[in-house]
């Protein structure tokens, strides 16, 4: 996956910037964007098997919450 990252390393930065982190190192950053990638991975499919299983084409925002739920245990 950090082969060919989908989200911005700044983006990670920020973050964690916004996170009350002082400094950041660049190993930090890129982990967390491996963590978010796969979590982002995960919803997105199963979001898409809730649409499938709904009889839709289309990822419905619903969809994806409620996949995010199931992933995250919110």
């Amino acid at each position: 996956m950090s082969t060919n990252p989908e989200l911005g390393l700044a983006a990670m930065y920020r973050f964690m910037k916004k996170s009350g982190a002082e400094r950041v190192s660049d190993d930090a950053a890129d982990e967390l964007r491996k963590i978010l990638e796969e979590v982002a991975a995960k919803i997105a499919s199963q979001a898409l098997d809730l649409s499938i299983h709904a009889g839709r084409k289309t990822i419905k925002s619903e969809d994806v919450r409620l996949a995010a739920k199931n992933i995250l245990k919110l």
